[in-house]
């Protein structure tokens, strides 16, 4: 099992950390699962539980209106095969797609826009933090994306 802290991991100054992982390579010591010309799919590297991926554009925006038609259309379908990865990986009872777009609305990162993907379970009980604002995950972050690598 992995222990992963739930402190804020949002930079406020310097440079974008979704912009800097947009450029890794794709492996598991950067977590970058995909990527198109337009967006990319990534490890959450504070996950609610295993298999919690992200989903964002290449370009630094903070909405989703701010994305131009084939942004749009590529962010869109690279949710959609995240969900579809996800599913075969892991088999999951339901899968939470969503975004917090502003930090009133929970973004921990609300200057480039992202897309979050996890798959659910029956009964689970690791999606919120609880207990010392620490997660506990049944797998490393490691494991997850060498599970998910195969099917994006």
């Amino acid at each position: 099992m992995s222990s992963v802290s739930a402190s804020s991991n949002a930079q406020d100054d310097g440079e974008c950390v979704f912009c800097v992982l947009a450029q890794e390579p794709i492996n598991e010591d950067t977590g970058v699962l995909w990527r198109s010309d337009l967006s990319f799919v990534t490890l959450n590297a504070f996950p609610y539980g295993s298999g919690h991926l992200l989903v964002l554009p290449r370009r630094h925006v903070a909405g989703i209106g701010d994305l131009g038609d084939d942004e749009y259309r590529d962010f869109s379908e690279a949710i959609r095969s995240t969900a579809v990865a996800l599913e075969r990986a892991y088999g999951p009872d339901g899968l939470n797609v969503g975004m917090n777009l502003g930090r009133a609305a929970g973004a921990g990162i609300p200057k480039h826009l992202h897309g979050h993907v996890l798959p659910r379970w029956i009964g689970d009980t690791n999606f919120m933090t609880s207990i010392g604002e620490t997660r506990v995950l049944p797998e490393s972050l490691q494991s997850t994306w060498q599970k998910l690598h195969a099917f994006l």
